[in-house]
């Protein structure tokens, strides 16, 4: 991508923040490798019924690409992001919820949670990204598939999930 990731950046970083051009790679240990044909996304807890999807059926969900900022609370700041995947809302209208349901949990390969909560899942622009920048993510950014929630810092948006 060669676009100046530079430009227009007032009111973008968050202070004591860096920019990089690079994606640096953090990990919560070593980066498991995802096997497709055993791969599988489920939703469950405070649902009327779960829902388990494999990897192909996952993908066959309506798909968005948006632009956004990606901030890691390591100090460093990647801005104007390509994501491409499916929306968080379009993965919530899988499943029916109870009403007292108020957080979600992410489970990822290697044994990594976060949680959110329902309105920070179901906020725009929240998608389970499979591509970025145009290209297929890499494992050791989460193929083949990570979370992503730009309003807050990356350890909120969680790989291999």
């Amino acid at each position: 991508m060669a676009k100046n990731r530079a430009a227009n950046v007032s009111g973008r970083v968050p202070p004591g923040q860096y920019l990089v051009e690079k994606w640096p790679v953090l990990s919560y240990g070593p980066t498991p490798r995802a096997k497709l044909a055993t791969w599988d996304f489920r939703l469950f807890g405070l649902v009327e019924e779960p829902v388990r999807l494999n990897y192909q059926q996952f993908r066959a969900l309506p798909q968005n690409t948006f632009t956004a900022d990606f901030h890691c609370v390591t100090t460093w700041s990647r801005l104007d992001n390509q994501w491409e995947g499916v929306m968080a809302k379009t993965v919530a209208a899988l499943v029916r919820l109870k009403p007292n349901a108020r957080y979600v949990t992410l489970h990822c390969e290697g044994g990594y949670t976060t949680n959110l909560t329902l309105a920070e899942f179901l906020d725009d622009n929240v998608v389970f990204a499979h591509r970025h920048d145009g290209q297929d993510l890499d494992p050791d950014h989460g193929w083949p598939m990570r979370l992503v929630v730009p309003k807050l810092y990356a350890r909120k948006s969680p790989k291999l999930v």
